[in-house]
């Protein structure tokens, strides 16, 4: 286990074969993140990112809650941008870029609460899964914050602008099933078989091509932000020229198709790596 420890809290990952797990925790106090957790994402992620062996990567809260959010009590220290003196991000900013950017397959495991800032901790994996017993709040308006920009962004690309307003608004608690309703979370499951459920998964997805995962997340993500320039179209046919060559290089296309014809399972071998990632049209790391 390799484990970043943070004042009054921690960042641990772990890994069982090919799944890491990178898990949230603050006993006692609903795993609340301080700002040195927040911070510990972006290291914890670069190594996720350099460990070949690592196909797929569970985000999970220490004992029976994801994450109450931010440390209320140092909110102004954890929000602060130093560049622009204003509160739109800071720690938080950094540590949702940095589990966005990660180039494999991200899953969200909720059980207990998930409120706040934890939002955008599970917002920025690719997929989020909840326990029936989950809940969901995102509170700004109840302690006269404006919620980051980046978390707002991404809720409304989830969810939409209605629902956006409709949870930022309000504050209201929403429980898992109303969650999946309103497009927050793809899947609910009962409380007794969660971590079941959640295991079956991302095995599931470990045995898949991490070619074609992170050929279509990198695809997905950049129609996705379409709109953000005026080059988005030679973005999308940059991510596609891309992966089109390492498809026809990396043996894993053959792979899957001999199986199939075969009737077998097939074994994938492609593992990537960050010297095998898109680099977008401004120099930067594709996600």
């Amino acid at each position: 286990m390799t484990e970043t420890t943070a004042s009054g809290g921690s960042v641990e990952v772990s890994q069982s074969g090919s799944i890491a797990t990178l898990t949230l925790s603050n006993p006692g106090r609903r795993n609340t993140m301080t700002e040195a957790m927040w911070r510990a994402l972006e290291p914890a992620c670069a190594r996720l990112a350099d460990d070949a062996s690592v196909r797929a990567v569970v985000v999970r809260g220490a004992g029976t809650d994801f994450s109450a959010g931010a440390d209320i009590s140092d909110l102004r220290a954890i929000l602060r941008d130093e560049d622009s003196g204003h509160h739109d991000g800071g720690a938080v900013a950094v540590g949702e870029a940095a589990l966005a950017g990660l180039h494999k397959p991200t899953i969200a495991a909720v059980e207990g609460y998930c409120l706040g800032g934890a939002w955008q901790i599970a917002a920025a994996c690719d997929i989020r899964l909840a326990s029936s017993g989950a809940t969901f709040g995102i509170t700004p308006a109840k302690i006269g914050i404006v919620y980051p920009t980046a978390g707002i962004e991404r809720l409304v690309r989830i969810a939409g602008p209605a629902t956006a307003k409709y949870l930022l608004f309000s504050g209201d608690f929403v429980d898992a099933e109303r969650a999946r309703v309103l497009g927050l979370v793809q899947a609910v499951h009962p409380a007794e078989t969660f971590w079941d459920e959640v295991n079956a998964f991302v095995q599931r997805l470990a045995a898949r091509s991490q070619l074609s995962i992170q050929a279509m997340k990198d695809i997905v993500d950049t129609i996705d932000a379409a709109g953000a320039g005026d080059d988005s179209g030679a973005e999308l046919q940059n991510a596609s020229d891309h992966w089109q060559h390492l498809m026809a290089t990396a043996g894993d296309a053959e792979a899957g198709v001999g199986a199939f014809l075969s009737k077998r399972t097939p074994e994938f071998t492609w593992n990537g790596g960050r010297d095998t990632q898109r680099r977008t049209r401004t120099g930067e790391p594709a996600s």
